[in-house]
């Protein structure tokens, strides 16, 4: 039987998922020579070698990449039961989400009303982009998301609870702007601004007009969705993107939403969770909460 301590764990899970001892005692408030002296430890318990250093960079052996999956769970599984007891103490509850760029527009609101109903509740939110997320729970890192909908291949059980309205975005003097009922044709004309690959918001543009047979003339690709709308209304091109997400600079008159046939896209936002995963009693109130709130999607 391996003798492992907590405290190791959890320097390896740091420096696995950083892959660096300095970053990595950052993190945990330690020194790095404390953190190395951990790791030299955990590999003699062990018996193989987790890491291995080339030229300047750590990375980790094909031992550490199958044990940084099984102490990704169990560390979870000990949040899972602090969690329970902590419910059990009457001390108050942790909720931790991850969200999707484009969502982070709606979540501020539903999860500060949650809060006024669950004033005992600390809540946390990790904002980051669709790949990431999914890459955290597939390995069982985050307990809920909030996301589009996500890919049928991952276990995962997905909810929707809100409408996500996908439009064209275009400077206020485009010559498009005052138009009605614009063809999708039409649009072959244009330039458009383009998410990142595995972006949600791309993927549910390239999939609707690849039905349509439209093809687009696509220019520079960004990350976020403040990039496209800084980048449309600097006039390098049109825009998709969440009516939600560009709601505040329509309003205030920098943007315009387009007329076009067929659009909006309609999407959802969805609540996620691993299937199967034993959720608390604070992820599954507010899993309801949001079902509830919004209303039938």
């Amino acid at each position: 039987m391996l003798h492992l301590t907590l405290r190791q764990l959890r320097v390896f899970e740091a420096v696995a998922s950083s892959l660096s001892y300095s970053r990595a005692a950052e993190s945990l408030f330690l020194t790095q020579p404390a953190v190395s002296m951990q790791i030299k430890q955990l590999e003699e318990v062990t018996g193989v070698n987790l890491f291995e250093q080339l030229g300047k960079k750590i990375y980790l052996t094909e031992a550490g990449n199958e044990f940084h999956h099984y102490s990704r769970n169990i560390l979870q599984q000990l949040q899972d039961a602090e969690n329970m007891l902590t419910e059990l103490k009457g001390l108050g509850s942790k909720l931790t989400i991850s969200v999707a760029s484009t969502a982070s527009y709606i979540v501020p609101k539903l999860l500060a009303a949650f809060c006024q109903l669950h004033p005992q509740t600390k809540a946390s939110m990790n904002v980051t982009n669709r790949e990431t997320l999914l890459n955290q729970m597939a390995h069982n890192e985050v307990g809920l998301a909030i996301m589009g909908q996500p890919p049928e291949k991952l276990k995962l059980e997905a909810t929707s609870f809100m409408q996500n309205q996908l439009v064209v975005i275009a400077p206020i003097h485009h010559p498009l702007a005052e138009e009605r009922d614009i063809s999708l044709n039409r649009l072959q004309q244009e330039t458009f601004l383009i998410r990142e690959q595995g972006s949600g918001t791309r993927v549910a543009m390239e999939r609707f007009f690849a039905e349509q047979g439209i093809k687009l003339t696509t220019g520079t690709e960004m990350s976020t969705n403040e990039a496209i709308k800084q980048a449309a209304q600097a006039g390098m091109g049109l825009g998709i993107i969440s009516l939600d997400a560009a709601a505040l600079e329509i309003e205030s008159g920098r943007l315009r939403v387009l007329n076009v046939q067929a659009f909006p896209i309609m999407r959802h936002w969805y609540i996620v969770h691993r299937r199967g995963k034993k959720l608390s009693s604070t992820e599954k109130a507010f899993k309801s909460f949001l079902i509830q709130e919004t209303g039938p999607a």
